[in-house]
């Protein structure tokens, strides 16, 4: 089961712009990050639920999509987000929270993914400027925005060709094709001496 929830936990950059999404869907995904493991158990992470279409188009011309598709704005109108989960980390607390960051944000998408939904992960960030429209308090860090909504596109998994290349891309059909590396190029080694 988390094999098959793995797989189709894909990074999804289209979405059916107009079917929303409610805000308790959006707080049970938060709520699963109450139980993941947080360094020193500090739980430095806050959110922000965005779910309406005012808010969701003001925090989109923020987001930076798809580095590998030089060719490709992101999403177009109809096809963006229909909610985001901003990941904030408090300051107070810690300035190094990434492992938190990281567990939190796969644990959300994991769980929208048995919801049906989808998202990606979206690191760059104009964060001054969204902090801004978010007016968030100076000790308030963006770090990572998580873009979800109902998938329009296939995205499929292919095993790195002799090339070794890692980049993304998409097929004719606007197919989108994520290389990853094959289990024994991730293996070290098995009982090392």
């Amino acid at each position: 089961m988390l094999r098959e929830l793995l797989i189709r936990n894909r990074s999804y950059r289209r979405f059916q712009q107009n079917k929303l999404i409610d805000i308790d869907t959006l707080k049970e995904l938060v709520e699963h990050t109450r139980f993941c493991p947080s360094g020193r158990n500090l739980q430095p992470l806050k959110y922000i639920l965005v779910n309406t279409p005012d808010l969701c188009s003001k925090v989109f011309p923020n987001l930076a999509w798809a580095g590998y598709l030089n060719d490709w704005d992101g999403p177009s109108v109809g096809e963006q987000p229909s909610a985001y989960i901003i990941i904030l980390e408090d300051q107070r607390l810690t300035k190094s929270s990434q492992w938190d960051q990281g567990i939190a944000a796969q644990t959300i998408m994991l769980g929208a993914v048995e919801h049906n939904l989808g998202g990606c992960i979206i690191a760059s960030v104009k964060k001054d400027s969204l902090s801004a429209v978010l007016k968030l308090p100076d000790y308030i860090e963006i770090v990572l925005v998580l873009a979800i909504g109902y998938p329009i596109e296939k995205v499929v998994v292919d095993d790195i060709d002799l090339s070794g290349d890692i980049k993304y891309w998409r097929d004719n059909e606007q197919v989108h094709h994520v290389p990853k590396r094959k289990l024994d190029d991730l293996i070290w080694a098995v009982n090392p001496d």
